[in-house]
């Protein structure tokens, strides 16, 4: 199928399931597990009836004739040998008086006992639906253009339904959610390459990253996905997790989810092990418990000054992703904006991870790029395996500018940025990008003699004595200079939060201060 057939099918698909959760009762949050249920399931036998085809063709003839396909043989071939009553067309095809509800609950028991890494997580509770509302729904995902579409384009027919069940508000997380927009997913993933060893998302919401890095690989690898890397998860949320297992199940991509909270444990025990991580975390958590002896000890942070006095989750997981980095490791993650600028003992973190000569590349991104909330945010990259005439510079870039237009009030990254945006930041290390700067013709307008230059308004390449001079500011816009006027797309609503809880901390501490000296 060309591009613009896929797009057109997601479209399709979710315009007719939508049309039929708005004659329902159900909210879009209750609908959303049902029907990522249906296109797996869907999904499931497309992979079993395109296996079968290649085993028997692999098969040799015995003096019987071919001997049957084994579980392991699907299993080898990618897919699951899947029993008559959960394929997808016995669904379809059973009459009025079945009880379908019940039958696709047992359709999913069946599956998860022949697929461990699906095993409990997938729906059961298709009998909360209306039963003629699920005939309709397997309808559907029943149709001929969807019978015999690739495991690829399925995966991207669940990564659509997923962006538009963000979109709606299903699922969203306070503070978070479990969906990253897709260009900021590519965008870091195009920078920081992650073709080869351990992948490792603490915060992995509906696995996202992971499945942009499969993709990532499959272009620029000569090995297969689950050859080339091995992808580990954490996620405080259930069903989040089991949207990321099954998210990877789609994709054809191995890799261990754990249901953990990422503050009080590291259940996959990666410090210093991982080749790349990946993370859009969420931001300005508070009431983060401090005192539990896990917190206290956690060898994830710096040991001088690792706890941030202020109450917010920030600077714990920047701390994290860098811990998490082998020697020569690279992390990509989202921050909010104001975080570039905290102070205080956040201040002191931020300064001893400059130090560490580790922190690459910082993007600010304008509003509007996420589906439940609009206010902008940073991308930061690190390296701990820079080469040695960049360990004391850092590039940075403010791509508030830069977008596409979606609609009235969502923007990304188009392609042509994406790569773009990526080539400056594979100039600032060196490698060889000049056909980029040649041929992209957003590059093409910002860098009129084709090769990388620090361009106002756009991107420098700083030294860490310009940092310290601004206060150990990660903020680009401080540095690629910008047109005068108030910054309306800074969060000043979080960065006022973040000032008041400074104020208590240091309240707290003279408090202290003060009762001593009297104690004496």
């Amino acid at each position: 199928m060309t591009n613009e057939q896929i797009k057109n099918l997601e479209r399709e698909l979710w315009d007719a399931a939508d049309n039929l959760r708005s004659n329902s009762k159900l909210t879009a949050a209750e609908y959303k597990d049902p029907v990522l249920g249906l296109i797996l399931l869907r999904y499931a036998q497309n992979r079993y009836e395109d296996a079968k085809i290649a085993i028997s063709a692999a098969i040799p003839e015995g003096p019987r004739g071919k001997r049957p396909a084994t579980k392991e043989d699907f299993l080898a071939a990618g897919a699951i040998m899947l029993e008559e009553q959960s394929k997808y067309e016995y669904l379809a095809s059973l009459p009025e008086g079945v009880d379908i509800c019940e039958a696709v609950n047992e359709a999913m028991r069946l599956i998860e006992e022949s697929y461990e890494e699906l095993a409990g997580i997938l729906p059961k509770n298709y009998q909360q639906l209306d039963p003629d509302l699920l005939r309709d729904l397997i309808r559907v995902f029943n149709k001929d253009s969807v019978k015999n579409v690739s495991g690829d384009v399925f995966g991207r027919i669940y990564e659509y339904f997923l962006m538009k069940f963000s979109m709606s508000g299903a699922g969203a997380q306070e503070g978070g959610e479990f969906f990253t927009p897709p260009s900021l997913v590519q965008l870091i993933v195009n920078i920081i390459e992650p073709d080869h060893g351990i992948v490792y998302d603490p915060a992995c919401g509906s696995g996202g990253m992971f499945v942009q890095t499969g993709h990532f690989v499959q272009d620029h690898a000569n090995l297969g996905v689950n050859e080339a890397i091995k992808v580990y998860g954490t996620e405080l949320k259930s069903n989040n997790a089991k949207l990321a297992k099954m998210n990877l199940a789609i994709h054809g991509i191995e890799g261990k989810i754990i249901e953990s909270n990422s503050f009080y444990s590291d259940p996959h025990d990666l410090v210093g092990k991982c080749d790349f991580v990946m993370a859009n975390p969420p931001f300005n958590v508070n009431k983060v418990d401090k005192n539990k002896e896990f917190v206290k000890t956690d060898k994830r942070l710096f040991k001088d000054i690792g706890l941030p006095k202020a109450d917010n989750g920030n600077y714990l997981w920047v701390q994290y992703f860098y811990h998490y980095l082998n020697e020569t490791g690279r992390a990509g993650f989202v921050m909010p904006s104001s975080a570039t600028d905290t102070g205080a003992s956040e201040k002191l973190i931020r300064q001893k991870l400059l130090e560490t000569g580790a922190v690459d590349c910082i993007i600010a991104v304008g509003n509007n790029f996420f589906y439940t909330r609009s206010l902008p945010c940073h991308l930061w990259f690190l390296d701990r395996g820079k080469k040695a005439e960049n360990r004391d510079k850092i590039l940075m870039i403010d791509a508030r500018n830069t977008f596409r237009q979606v609609n009235q009030t969502l923007r990304d990254f188009s392609n042509e940025q994406i790569e773009g945006i990526a080539a400056i930041a594979k100039s600032y290390r060196r490698e060889d990008v000049a056909h980029v700067f040649n041929e992209n013709t957003w590059l093409k307008a910002h860098f009129p003699h084709g090769t990388y230059e620090d361009t106002e308004g756009l991107c420098k390449i700083v030294d860490l004595e310009e940092v310290k001079a601004n206060d150990w500011s990660l903020t680009p816009g401080r540095y690629v200079g910008h047109s005068a006027g108030p910054e309306t797309d800074f969060d000043y609503e979080t960065r006022l939060q973040e000032i008041h809880s400074e104020l208590r901390t240091l309240n707290s501490d003279a408090s202290a201060l003060f009762n001593k000296i009297m104690g004496e």
